[in-house]
């Protein structure tokens, strides 16, 4: 039987990630959407641009905002089968960033690259 004769269709949702991970509740937001749709057995994706790559960077410190650090979320999405990350290659490089500077794997694209898989998801979310 297939997918649609079950009631179960899966479409890829993207969730792009914009804005500093401190400050806003964005971060936080994109991130407990991306678990619940997981949940949900979506085809579920990251991709961190902008100031948006600040939210997977390592040794964050949040103690002088007094929000609380909840970057290591993002190294236990495998266990939800959440395994595709995105970080666009001119946002880590416009903010002295690199790969090595994140905290769990990423393929990193151009910002071509970025538009194309953008437009190969059936729902992309910013936040």
């Amino acid at each position: 039987m297939s997918e649609e004769m079950q009631g179960g269709i899966i479409k890829k949702f993207l969730y792009v990630n914009r804005r500093a991970p401190y400050g806003t509740i964005y971060a936080l937001e994109s991130l407990e959407v991306v678990l619940i749709s997981a949940a949900f057995e979506q085809d579920v994706s990251l991709a961190f641009i902008d100031d948006g790559v600040y939210e997977i960077v390592k040794g964050q410190d949040t103690k002088a905002s007094e929000m609380k650090n909840f970057s290591p979320t993002y190294r236990a999405l495998e266990g939800y089968d959440i395994e595709k990350l995105y970080v666009e290659k001119e946002s880590l490089a416009e903010r002295g960033l690199t790969e090595a500077d994140l905290l769990v794997p990423v393929k990193v694209l151009s910002r071509g690259e970025m538009a194309d898989l953008m437009e190969s998801n059936d729902v992309v979310l910013s936040f």
